[in-house]
């Protein structure tokens, strides 16, 4: 029995612990939680239901229908009248594609609770499922109108801009999460990959400058590591004036040697290929490899 408690216990720990964090530990939530409901319900008091939600939405992210259909249920006999229970249902049923059904039952709590915002974010993501990207994005900018410091819709309506080679829209979302989190280096990398890719030597001379403010953030964004070196490049090689050139030539040749050193220290399994491919860059554009980070 001593044994037992000590289980219990550590079991909604863990539990409490990936509610509160949250980390994407589907699998082990489901596991560990129809444990805790099979053969600890009944010690769990209010935290049952609680549990019962948590699991819920872990089957979903895992396709176990079943258990995700025991886990509703339950919340339905116990609250009724519920509408986050609904928002739970609604979910279900988009698991299952019944996309209208699921829109129907959100434009419902909609008309109870206009200010959900939880429920327009799944309007969202059901018009996107269904490949509705126009709608979705329209959907999303009425969202943002009410909700304008949500990161997270900021960021998926960026890349729903991206996907519709809307880099100037995309762009714009991107300043706006810049403003909001300035500190954010995946934001300023993010920033410069699109203005790396709208191109022109003025978009790529910022693009560098986002890049190298993203290594400054966090020195380990190997992604922004090879976006600097990318747009260095690209800006010793294009522009026509030699001051330029010089300066971006430093640029590419210190961002490379940093990327060579980092690719051995982790002693790559395609290290070979990778060096290879920088080595080739480097050749062509004739670049010297300075110890130093240059100064911005």
């Amino acid at each position: 029995m001593a044994d037992e408690v000590v289980d219990l216990e550590v079991a909604r720990q863990k539990m409490r612990q990936w509610r509160d964090e949250p980390l994407r530990n589907s699998e082990e939530v489901t596991e560990l939680g129809e444990c805790l409901i099979l053969e600890h319900g009944n010690k769990l008091g209010d935290e049952l239901w609680t549990i019962y939600e948590q699991v819920f939405l872990a089957s979903i992210d895992c396709r176990k229908m079943d258990l995700a259909t025991m886990c509703l249920r339950e919340l339905k006999t116990q609250f009724p009248n519920s509408i986050r229970v609904e928002k739970l249902n609604a979910m279900r049923l988009e698991a299952f594609e019944k996309y209208e059904d699921a829109e129907k039952i959100y434009e419902k709590i909609l008309e109870a609770e206009p200010a959900n915002a939880l429920v327009r974010k799944r309007l969202v993501a059901i018009l996107k499922a269904q490949n509705r990207i126009p709608e979705a994005v329209k959907e999303l900018n009425e969202y943002l109108k009410k909700f304008m410091s949500d990161q997270e819709a900021w960021t998926e309506l960026s890349e729903l801009y991206i996907s519709q080679q809307e880099h100037e829209k995309a762009k714009f979302c991107m300043e706006e999460l810049i403003l909001v989190n300035p500190h954010n280096h995946l934001f300023h990398q993010r920033y410069a990959e699109i203005l790396y890719t709208i191109g022109k030597n003025e978009n790529m001379e910022k693009a560098r400058k986002y890049f190298a403010q993203a290594l400054k953030l966090d020195n380990n964004n190997m992604r922004a590591l090879f976006g600097f070196f990318m747009a260095s490049a690209h800006l010793a090689n294009s522009s026509k004036d030699s001051k330029v050139k010089k300066v971006n030539s430093k640029y590419a040749g210190w961002a490379a040697a940093q990327i060579n050193e980092r690719y051995q220290n982790a002693n790559q399994s395609q290290e070979d290929d990778n060096l290879g491919e920088l080595e080739n860059m480097l050749e062509s554009l004739q670049l010297a490899l300075p110890q130093n980070i240059p100064s911005q």
